[in-house]
């Protein structure tokens, strides 16, 4: 999806008045006037060992909202139903993306909060159009990251050329197979989805909780209805201004600054790995790789672009770094790629069932604003943010590169500002490769009367809900009351080296939350 902004907390807190507590009354969320409770939902027992009370639906919603008798769709839901005798209503959550799924988070987003505040919530998960199961589904281009890929870095013509043909054939693909649906994916539709889906629910207003595109998608969907908005927390923030192509190019800066951070902390683990205790010179050495494997792949799979895709990940969530750096030293030190083409099956290989995720992903942000036309202009400014971040920058660049040739014309994306909410929920990490520090800054700006809590020092994308007590407790009192301040966390320590990480089993926070938010979103 989507310039480390070195803006610190403490200049945040600096301009806002702290010890201002926002308030929105505890009131049972009210039912919904008959007339719109026609559609209700028709839930059935679709339990797991895991979560035994969820439950599953599905909703018919408009292909076009401008004709909502022409042709309908489906979205495909999850709940887990409140216990307590006073509901707050619904919380519908979304992991990102786009084109994340949002069904398996509902069951971990109502296992993971306090069991106090679950209660109070219906917990809703919902595929938003063209996504997982909902139907019908998005899938555009087989193989489209099958390995090897040119290298992403296009050094001569030939190379360039290469990467063009993929994403040009790409858009020519999605536009062939989906060319009735594109036009209706994209965010300003999904809100109205949302709509759709509190009306189903019998809610006069609906709760929200979002990470990553999920916290754009929440902000659109109060712009269009605000007076529906109950609770709305937003973790690890979109920069609403940069939509989407600016954004992508803040990104390519902070995911090459947190690079920097794992290279740094596999030097300070060198009795571990080997790889030296000089930063700059462990970098030096990631990038010997990079070219080693660009000329011979890795187990036959491990281009240069593979590489990237590998450690890419690692920006997301250091608690891959231990796995990654393994696989890194396992390379450069003895020679063996086992590891490394190990590492690349578990983080950076694209599984058949993503290219859905891949597909509703270019869908969306290629419609939900202007990308740039003329590929001259992708160049100029690749290669200028790549002499600054060379980690990721062409790569991220093709990863977005359907979007020049996009099928569909774009649309303007709205202006989120809102003086019409109750007060909101923000979240964010300072050092946060995929949403950037100063997103948060910027939504907040826009959300009047919002309240940000700032986990200082951290570099996780995705914070809420993943083990930092003092986060979960802000969230959770969130939920209760509709009561939040500004406020600093400060971050997780970093992970230990070695075998550590393989050991923290599935359920664990972080690993549980970042294995439901994926990649790239």
């Amino acid at each position: 999806m989507l310039h480390p902004l070195k803006k610190r907390a403490a200049v945040l807190l600096s301009i806002a008045t702290v010890a201002a507590a926002l308030a929105s009354p505890v009131t049972a969320a009210p039912a919904a006037p008959a007339a719109e409770q026609a559609a209700a939902l028709r839930w059935t027992g679709c339990a797991t060992p895991r979560y035994p009370t969820l439950q599953c639906a599905s909703l018919k919603v408009p292909l076009d909202h401008a004709r909502p008798a022409g042709r309908q769709i489906s979205l495909a839901l999850t709940r887990v139903p409140h216990t307590a005798a006073t509901s707050q209503g619904p919380l519908l959550v979304n992991p990102g993306g786009p084109g994340g799924s949002g069904r398996s988070l509902a069951g971990f987003i109502a296992s993971a909060l306090p069991k106090d505040v679950a209660a109070q919530y219906d917990v809703i998960g919902f595929d938003p159009r063209g996504v997982g199961k909902s139907e019908p589904a998005l899938d555009c281009g087989a193989g489209h990251f099958a390995p090897v890929r040119p290298d992403s870095v296009p050094r001569d013509a030939a190379t360039e050329q290469a990467n063009l043909e993929r994403v040009r054939s790409f858009a020519e693909s999605c536009g062939t197979k989906h060319a009735d649906v594109l036009p209706y994916v994209g965010t300003v539709s999904a809100a109205q989805d949302i709509d759709l889906l509190r009306a189903a629910l019998g809610a006069q207003r609906i709760s929200y909780f979002g990470y990553s595109y999920g916290t754009y998608l929440g902000a659109v969907y109060a712009k269009l209805h605000p007076g529906r908005v109950h609770r709305l927390v937003l973790d690890s923030v979109v920069d609403p201004g940069g939509v989407w192509y600016e954004d992508n190019l803040a990104q390519d800066r902070a995911f090459d600054a947190r690079h920097k951070a794992f290279l740094a902390w596999v030097a300070a683990h060198d009795a571990t790995y080997g790889l030296g205790t000089d930063a700059a010179a462990v970098e030096e050495r990631w990038y010997a790789m990079r070219e080693a494997v660009g000329q011979t792949p890795a187990g036959g799979k491990v281009g240069a672009a593979e590489l990237e895709d590998t450690f890419m990940p690692g920006g997301y969530y250091n608690g891959y770094w231990p796995n990654l750096a393994e696989a890194f030293a396992a390379y450069a030190v003895k020679q063996d790629p086992k590891p490394l083409v190990a590492a690349y099956e578990r983080f950076g290989a694209v599984e058949p069932s993503a290219g859905n995720g891949y597909s509703v992903y270019t869908a969306v942000q290629c419609r939900d604003s202007a990308w740039p036309r003329d590929w001259n202009q992708w160049r100029t400014d690749m290669w200028r943010a790549h002499a600054e971040a060379p980690f990721m920058t062409w790569n991220n660049a093709w990863y977005n590169a359907p979007c020049a040739f996009w099928p569909t014309e774009a649309l303007q994306a709205p202006d989120v500002t809102n003086a019409d909410l109750p007060p909101a929920l923000l979240l964010q990490a300072t050092e946060d490769a995929a949403t950037p520090f100063g997103g948060a800054l910027s939504m907040r700006d826009k959300l009047k009367g919002s309240a940000l809590v700032v986990e200082e020092g951290g570099g996780n994308h995705g914070i809420a809900l993943s083990g930092n007590k003092c986060l979960d407790e802000k969230v959770s009192a969130y939920l209760r009351t509709g009561q939040a301040a500004d406020a600093t966390c400060p971050a997780q320590a970093a992970p230990k080296p070695a075998a550590a990480t393989r050991a923290v089993p599935p359920s664990a926070g972080g690993a549980a939350l970042h294995g439901l938010l994926g990649f790239r979103g």
